[in-house]
């Protein structure tokens, strides 16, 4: 698929709208007890103004997170809370004028630490007001770095997440992962470390004495590199507000005095190193 076809499915799936749903999550009501959608109009640290859409399902214990940024990449992020696994998706639309004709799909599959994004149970009870209003978050939370050591074998993924293979589906050969984390999720009950290690292939650099260089450190645009790719969720909902007292118009309620009144917001930042068979992969890490 090249460049128009793309950017006709995200506007089918709703990036191109205009028309604003709602904004702050106010009150925690139960709205929908199976899944739900949210649209949200966040303003990112360069002024532009993004509309983030969230949707969350209690049955598969999941959320997602898309928006599309001013150079056209489309972000993606999914939240597997049961497996304890986050995927950052890029799909890059490809510079014509270097001979990149189509765009590139890249999967980024990390262990999800606990606390960092309210539960799919919570999202699909907030309910939005105040329409049109531009949201900025809370807390900046920085940027955290990964070093990637292999990539994912799509067809063997189901014991990292059964969610990760359709989700990457477009990054057959470009979904990656770090040693560090298939060690965490070993730790977890009914895994091991062989069985999520038999669904991951090293790359070559770990078998080398010298790793290969950064891609913006190398001329030869068909040469193996490391290259970088950062993405920022510039608003999300990363935890609960509790309020004392009895709630007003609440329906949730957990006792002791106290009631969940509202979210706190987030942004973070998520910088990528990882090997490419060749810089052509990587034109952007200049």
């Amino acid at each position: 698929m090249g460049r128009s076809g793309e950017r006709k499915r995200w506007c089918h799936a709703g990036m191109c709208r205009r028309t604003v749903v709602g904004s702050l999550f106010c009150l925690l009501l139960a709205i929908n007890h199976v899944a739900a959608q949210l649209i949200i109009n966040v303003q990112n640290q360069g002024g532009e103004i993004v509309q983030e859409t969230i949707t969350s399902s209690v049955g598969d214990e999941t959320c997602t997170l898309e928006f599309q940024r001013s150079d056209g990449t489309l972000i993606t992020e999914l939240i597997d809370f049961k497996s304890e696994v986050q995927v950052l998706k890029a799909l890059v639309l490809g510079e014509e004028e270097r001979g990149q004709s189509q765009y590139q799909v890249m999967c980024f599959v990390t262990k999800f630490q606990k606390g960092d994004f309210i539960t799919a149970d919570a999202m699909v009870k907030l309910r939005q007001k105040n329409p049109s209003t531009i949201r900025t978050p809370e807390e900046d939370r920085g940027k955290e770095n990964y070093t990637m050591t292999g990539w994912v074998l799509l067809d063997r993924a189901t014991p990292i997440s059964r969610h990760v293979a359709p989700f990457c589906v477009e990054a057959q050969e470009a979904t990656y992962v770090r040693d560090v984390d298939l060690k965490a999720w070993a730790e977890l009950p009914g895994s091991s470390i062989s069985i999520l290690e038999s669904a991951v292939k090293l790359f070559p650099s770990a078998n080398t004495v010298t790793a290969p260089s950064r891609c913006s450190d190398v001329s030869a645009i068909w040469a193996p590199c490391i290259c970088t790719l950062e993405m920022c969720i510039g608003w999300y909902p990363c935890g609960l507000k509790y309020c004392k007292g009895k709630p007003e118009n609440a329906l949730q309620n957990n006792g002791g005095g106290s009631y969940r009144c509202g979210i706190k917001t987030c942004r973070k930042c998520h910088q990528y190193s990882y090997y490419v068979r060749e810089k052509q992969q990587c034109l952007w890490d200049e």
